[in-house]
């Protein structure tokens, strides 16, 4: 496969193993233990999955913020699957639930990305204010250079006090080179310039950091088509990749937010970022499994290292890990 058929971050899923797991389960955390609570409180010894049990645990999902989509979905199935099952215990019904997810996730198909033809690939985020764009440019921006790629970021958050600095630190980390302007200027022309930049040094990837905005503010929300209509003036079918940046603290308002952001900007994946901080990791799940677009990227710390590949197995599991048994 040569260079201009590559696709940043394109790989086969695979299960995640090793420091990302241990990272993906510590970013977990909270959500596996406020679920895990939640069923250990409900199920106590032998019990049958009845209507009861049933309503009862779907209220535990979306106190969890699995989402109303996958929720149904995943209750609906085991009202089919499982009625007058007997389980032992609560880590039974856990699997059970568990399983059903899994199942449900794995049909969730990935948005198609548009094919890279100049042998750069551009990845434009987006996301509402303080969802942790910056942090997310940067730590892709590291993982692509380890891999041996050569990159630009783009400062084109020009409004926000200290934006530029706060990228340009994380250029340095990454060992990758940052195209600014001036604060206030035209995000438009940060933009502009960076693609011309990016062609002429033959970069593997362009990463765009652009400014937070709130999805309900319509004027802004169009701010970011004329960003895509500049990129594509000098790449017709860029950005290849259009990453929604949420915080996963969000909880279901992300789903609105994923909602307006698709229309706008045409996302193709969703960066979940900030888990290790929430009990509310379920979140993602539901916003695959209502808008049908794929989860690509976790948060789960601050460090340059702490951005892992999702996997619908392996997330799922992190929810539920060392919680059975």
């Amino acid at each position: 496969m040569d260079s201009s058929e590559r696709q940043l971050g394109a790989a086969p899923p695979r299960r995640t193993s090793g420091g990302a797991l241990g990272r993906l389960l510590r970013g977990l955390e909270r959500t596996r233990h406020s679920l895990a609570e939640k069923l250990k409180e409900l199920v106590q010894g032998p019990a049958r999955v009845d209507a009861d049990l049933l309503d009862r645990v779907e209220a535990i999902l979306l106190l969890s913020d699995v989402g109303p989509a996958l929720t149904a979905e995943v209750i609906h199935s085991l009202r089919r699957s499982a009625p007058g099952t007997q389980v032992k215990n609560w880590s039974e019904l856990l699997e059970l639930v568990r399983g059903e997810m899994k199942r449900i996730l794995s049909a969730v198909p990935p948005r198609p990305k548009a094919s890279v033809t100049s042998g750069l690939e551009v990845v434009l985020l987006v996301g509402v204010n303080g969802g942790g764009k910056t942090t997310t440019a940067g730590k892709l921006a590291a993982r692509w250079a380890r891999e041996g790629k050569r990159g630009l970021l783009c400062a084109a958050d020009t409004f926000r006090a200290a934006a530029v600095e706060q990228i340009a630190v994380w250029a340095q980390r990454a060992g990758v080179d940052l195209i600014r302007h001036q604060g206030g200027a035209d995000p438009s022309a940060v933009v502009f310039d960076s693609v011309d930049a990016a062609l002429a040094r033959h970069c593997d990837f362009l990463i765009i950091d652009t400014a937070g905005r709130l999805h309900t503010r319509e004027p802004l929300m169009h701010e970011l088509e004329k960003v895509v209509r500049v990129i594509r003036k000098r790449i017709p079918r860029a950005p290849h990749q259009v990453l929604l940046v949420l915080d996963a603290t969000t909880g279901q308002n992300g789903v609105e937010q994923a909602r307006r952001f698709l229309q706008f900007a045409g996302v193709t994946g969703l960066v979940l970022s900030k888990l290790d901080g929430t009990a509310r990791g379920g979140v993602a799940l539901g916003i695959a499994k209502e808008l049908g677009i794929s989860l690509q990227w976790v948060g789960v710390g601050e460090g340059v290292e702490d951005l892992v590949e999702f996997d619908p197995d392996a997330y799922v599991d992190g929810i539920f890990e060392e919680q059975t048994g």
